[in-house]
């Protein structure tokens, strides 16, 4: 698990403009894919930015709402609305409609609601994710009002390689599921290939055998709870200097899941609860590239074009056969984007270079539903209907370094959304359109870093950016329960941060303090504007702020024993708001992480770690809020490697068997157990 204690910091800002895209020859990290780094981190197992290919598997992190838990200020949490059997990821208090997600730097974007899921995206056949908090680059585009994540595929590295790995899970109620990895490779002097692909297959998770039943859950395994999930990536490069690269990949991901009921009578579960999605399927073709124009000017470019296909299917009741009653349906999406980004950058002078990014992108959303489709008498297909919007971003970043030590970044972009098109049905009105408009917003940032000693950093930073409101918020009924907002208004955060870094001064050991910031106006809530029956809308609901402090510590005690942890305190209220008593859900106060990696002999490392949170609030059905959440989670994985060929791993999350819920109503899994092996050669 040894890494490199401290990267260090660019100093020529010549080889910054090479290092920015340049391929790395001894990483298998897609370099070309990562977004951008406006200066080196430590580089600490619990503290980092970045978790990488090897604590994946260390930690046994499998899908990426997993894997977020290694970075302190980043909270996985289920979605407050259950019923859709979502899982959210928090970035000091932002979610997913504020930090945008990306593969290779292309955004995954879902142009009907960006609801994405993170438990849907496999990490195993990844090379590492990127994870930027409160300051995210201007150059990368629109939408990081909160920060972005990154999935960066891997690169070959030698002229053949491969992997393979497979995992097998157990829970209270015995055999779980499986999962596997391959990675195939080849890499020659001009060109390489890449392909890869990870599959998960979860026939269902089982609860706490502290769990007590109730009228909707008899315990034991989950009801609703199945999964499978599946992504292939391929990719081709050519390589045709020690500075240039051109590569056309592909990548495929097809999912399908449950809904798992909420498990109390108060409130009842709604009737239209029994929802499954069939499938869940996205697809992107994207060309990248780097091309030194010279010594001191570089040029990059990103050309994509994405689909995504979903499908939700609501039935009568809980044997999921038949959908005949009203307000049963099979609903569609079939939407695509595409688009490109050009990125230029070129030295002013031995202490200054200028960069300068171009952003378009085309998002158009198709949906319909088969209304009854069990019901003879009733059944009916609604037209199509969908939204098509433009959206656009232009950036500059300045960086100057003022002495050896002491260097700055300065960003600004403007950034516009234009609504093309905007049409929805209803049997009494047919097909009939929204108004449509522009939307616009001029965001600015700015970081310095001092680095005082050849091991230890300072920096700080503040980021004002705004992000548009999605279709979903602007123009869904949630199938008749919410009134439309066409006028919805952009919200903006700006984000400020002061942290401190220190590596190699104490040989082994580095630690990471920061504090932050964040104030959010024109905040965006779902807020109940009916009660009787219940209706909401999403509006501007007032401001809001968010603020706390970031720990983490590594330490090599002797050659056999290392331990890390970290810590995050997070405070995020709702000021000035619409609606009395209105929470920030789904993000604890108080969160930590601390392991254990003990090597008795080299070959066998044993990794005990306890995950620590407490409560945070979540929406119990009725407008109200309550606390859920709280938990010690005592984790442990055993592995022996006899080479590096091949490796073996025994381990079990949970082992304590707590029953604890993150959204109310929605317990966790209990005690699982799985067995692994990876072999490379």
């Amino acid at each position: 698990m040894a890494k490199n204690t401290f990267s260090t910091l660019t100093l020529a800002i010549g080889a910054i403009c090479v290092t920015s895209a340049a391929r790395a020859d001894d990483s298998n990290v897609f370099t070309l894919g990562q977004i951008t780094v406006t200066a080196p981190r430590i580089d600490t197992v619990l503290g980092d930015a970045t978790v990488s290919q090897e604590e994946v598997w260390n930690f046994n992190l499998n899908t990426l709402d997993e894997a977020v838990k290694l970075v302190p200020g980043v909270t996985s949490n289920f979605d407050s609305n259950g019923r859709r059997n979502e899982h959210d990821i928090f970035v000091r208090g932002y979610g997913r409609w504020q930090v945008p997600l990306s593969i290779d730097g292309i955004r995954v974007y879902l142009p009907a609601d960006n609801r994405l899921d993170y438990n849907r995206f496999l990490t195993q056949d990844l090379a590492e994710i990127q994870i930027r908090k409160g300051y995210a680059s201007v150059l990368d585009g629109p939408g990081g009002l909160g920060g972005a994540i990154n999935l960066v595929t891997r690169k070959p590295t030698r002229a053949f390689e491969s992997s393979f790995q497979s995992e097998a899970m157990f829970g209270n109620e015995g055999y779980e599921g499986w999962s596997s990895t391959l990675s195939l490779g080849t890499r020659q002097d001009n060109y390489y290939a890449q392909a890869s692909g990870s599959y998960l297959d979860r026939d269902h998770w089982s609860l706490s055998n502290d769990f007590r039943p109730t009228a909707m859950e008899n315990g034991g395994e989950r009801d609703g709870s199945a999964t499978k999930d599946w992504r292939v990536n391929v990719k081709v490069g050519f390589t045709p200097n020690e500075t240039d690269e051109y590569s056309l990949s592909y990548t495929r991901q097809e999912g399908e899941k449950g809904a798992p009921l909420q498990v109390f009578n108060n409130p009842p579960n709604p009737p239209n609860s029994y929802w499954t999605w069939p499938w869940w399927d996205t697809d992107s073709i994207y060309f990248l590239s780097h091309t030194q124009l010279s010594d001191s000017s570089y040029l990059k470019t990103r050309l994509f074009y994405n689909t995504f296909d979903n499908a939700l299917w609501a039935y009568d009741d809980a044997t999921y056969t038949t959908q005949s009653l009203n307000g049963r349906f099979r609903s569609s999406y079939d939407d695509n984007g595409y688009g490109g980004s050009v990125e230029a950058g070129m030295s002013l002078s031995e202490s200054n270079i200028l960069k300068g990014s171009i952003h378009y992108r085309v998002d158009e959303h198709r949906e319909r539903d088969l209304n009854r489709p069990t019901s003879p008498a009733f059944a009916a297909m609604e037209p199509w209907t969908g939204r098509k919007e433009h959206t656009w971003s232009v950036a500059l970043e300045d960086t100057m370094q003022f002495t050896s030590q002491l260097s700055a970044v300065f960003g600004v972009s403007y950034d516009k959304n234009e609504l093309k098109e905007a049409t929805d049905y209803t049997v009494a009105r047919g097909v009939f359109s929204y108004s449509t408009g522009d939307s616009d917003a001029v965001n600015g940032q700015a970081a310095v870093y001092w680095r005082y000693n050849d091991a230890a950093q300072l920096h700080a930073s503040i980021s004002s950016r705004s992000r548009f409101p999605t279709n979903f918020e602007r123009f869904s009924t949630r199938f008749g329960n919410a009134v439309p907002n066409p006028d919805l208004e952009s919200e903006r955060g700006v984000n400020y941060e002061i942290g401190w870094e220190s590596g190699t001064q104490w040989q082994t050991t580095t630690l990471a303090a920061t504090v932050f910031y964040n104030d959010i106006s024109d905040m965006i809530q779902t807020v109940i504007v009916q009660v009787s029956p219940q209706l909401t809308q999403t509006q501007n609901v007032g401001d809001g702020e968010a603020y706390g402090v970031e720990l983490s510590a590594d330490t090599q005690l002797t050659d056999q024993l290392r331990i890390g942890a970290n810590y995050t305190y997070l405070h995020r209220e709702v000021t000035d708001a619409l609606q009395p008593g209105l929470r920030p859900a789904g993000t604890p106060t108080h969160q930590g992480l601390v392991f254990v990696s003990y090597q008795p002999i080299p070959q066998l490392t044993i990794m005990p770690n306890l995950e620590l949170a407490d409560d945070r609030w979540s929406d119990n059905g009725t407008g109200r809020f309550v606390e859920v959440g709280q938990y010690k989670l005592a984790n442990l994985q055993v592995q022996y490697r006899a080479n590096e060929a091949w490796e073996l791993a025994v381990g079990a999350r949970n082992l304590l068997d707590e029953n604890y819920q993150l959204a109310f109503g929605y317990p966790e899994q209990g005690r699982t157990y799985y067995a692994k092996f990876k072999l490379d050669f």
